[in-house]
C-alpha cells in the first residue's frame, strides 16, 4: 500500500510517479531475485539469518500489484475497517474522493515484464 497526501500529488506529480514506480520496481526485484535481496538484507542489517530472509521473500506475493484490483483491494480493506469502526467514512465515498489510480494504471502499462 502506497499513500500521500492529495495535495503532495498535486503539487509534485512527477515526483508522485516517481516514487510510486521506485516501489514497483523494488517489488518486482524482491519477486525475481529473493537470493540478491535477502544478501542486501543480511548485509545492512535488517535481517541477521539470510535463510529466513529468503525464505520471507519467496513467501510473499510481490508481483500481486500487476494482478490485483486497486479499488477492489481498497474497497476490501476499507470496509472491514468501517465494520470494525475504524473508520467513519463509508467505504464508496472513500474510494470516490480520496483515491486517484491514474499513475498506478500508467505505470502498469510502463512496466509490463
Amino acid at each position: 500500500m502506497v499513500a500521500t497526501s492529495g495535495d503532495f500529488v498535486t503539487k509534485y506529480p512527477i515526483a508522485t510517479k516517481r516514487a510510486l514506480r521506485a516501489y514497483l520496481k523494488a517489488a518486482d526485484i524482491c519477486a525475481r531475485e529473493p537470493d540478491r535481496v535477502a544478501r542486501y538484507l543480511v548485509d545492512r542489517g535488517f535481517e541477521p539469518r539470510y535463510e529466513i530472509g529468503r525464505e520471507v521473500l519467496q513467501s510473499l506475493p510481490y508481483t500481486r500489484w500487476r494482478d490485483s484490483d486497486p479499488e477492489d483491494t481498497l474497497r476490501f480493506h476499507a470496509l472491514r475497517l468501517h465494520e470494525v469502526g475504524m473508520i467513519n467514512t463509508n467505504p464508496q465515498k472513500l474510494i470516490a474522493q480520496r483515491t486517484d489510480g491514474r499513475f498506478l494504471k500508467e505505470l502498469k502499462k510502463e512496466l509490463k515484464a
